[in-house]
């Protein structure tokens, strides 16, 4: 039953969430949806990372304390709900760009190549430079994405933005992945293509 549930929860959470947020964008008169959706995303981190925390109790309740002191400032968010949202989207993009930007410096091994050596060890001299563009190529798309997003919300109107970072953001990864994929199979032909999740598995498979 978990199985079922979990995929459908899931579901409903990347297909409703988005929905609802414009909705709240573009209507006026929804501030109190919107305050409680621009802070559901870092309060739903904080209590899965709080719950998987060695210190389970002492995380959880910070996190509980957080909610208390977040109704301080209450009216101060149904005022400003679209700053928070506007937070929430640009800071998943730098963390995601630091997640790959950080591994091309300070002689650390480029992210994208980890992924492909565990999938195809050991990795041909032409397949580690592919694969340490490629993570070049992901810091600058999510670089891009923080600057686009940035930009929309200080200079378009509300619904602009919203429209962007609610219904274009996963199609534009979706759009990043095929396009990677095509240019791999034209620079490096002679590489089996696999599917990205087999890639992830792959790559976590020795932590386990």
């Amino acid at each position: 039953m978990l199985r079922i549930a979990r995929p459908l929860v899931i579901a409903a959470a990347v297909i409703g969430y988005p929905l609802l947020a414009h909705y709240t964008n573009e209507h006026a008169h929804s501030e109190q949806l919107g305050a409680v959706l621009s802070v559901a995303p870092v309060l739903t981190i904080s209590f899965v990372l709080a719950w998987n925390s060695a210190r389970r109790h002492v995380m959880l309740g910070a996190t509980v304390l957080a909610c208390f002191a977040l109704m301080t400032v209450w009216p101060l968010l149904l005022q400003h709900y679209g700053v928070v949202y506007w937070l929430d989207h640009v800071g998943m993009q730098l963390v995601l760009l630091m997640t790959f930007a950080i591994t091309l410096s300070g002689g650390r091994q480029p992210l994208c190549t980890r992924l492909a050596e565990a999938v195809h060890p050991p990795l041909t001299p032409a397949h580690e430079i592919y694969a340490r563009k490629v993570t070049v190529a992901w810091s600058l798309f999510f670089a891009a994405m923080a600057l686009t997003s940035t930009l929309l919300f200080f200079l378009a109107p509300m619904t602009v933005w919203s429209i962007f970072a609610n219904f274009m953001t996963l199609p534009l990864v979706a759009l990043m992945f095929v396009a990677e994929y095509r240019v791999r199979k034209y620079a490096l032909p002679e590489v089996k293509n696999i599917h990205i999740l087999d890639a992830v598995r792959a790559f976590r498979a020795p932590a386990r």
